[in-house]
């Protein structure tokens, strides 16, 4: 039976699954000359290019966004146990 391929691709999608090493893990995620995704180190799909400002501005409004919804949740719960709840049972 023939070895199965290591990396390639399936319907445009990469796929790597070498062993990585930790120079190949740090130039994957720091490519200069390319686009904001590039292919991941290990796995299946694409990562963030972090030598690109667009791969800087999408982590900084994810980490806005975790940011506000855990304080909007902190004050609903907050809001919640101040009002009285009706419960209906049949």
């Amino acid at each position: 039976m023939a070895d199965k391929p290591q990396s390639g691709s399936i319907f445009g999608v990469p796929y790597n699954f070498e062993r990585p090493s930790f120079k190949r893990l740090v130039s994957s995620y720091w490519q200069p000359g390319d686009g904001m995704l590039v292919e991941k180190p290990f796995g299946i799909g694409y990562t963030l290019n972090l030598a690109n400002w667009r791969s800087w501005v999408v982590l900084v409004v994810a980490g806005v966004m975790l940011y506000l919804e855990r304080g909007a949740g902190e004050e609903a719960d907050a809001e919640a146990d101040d009002e009285p709840v009706e419960v209906i049972v049949d």
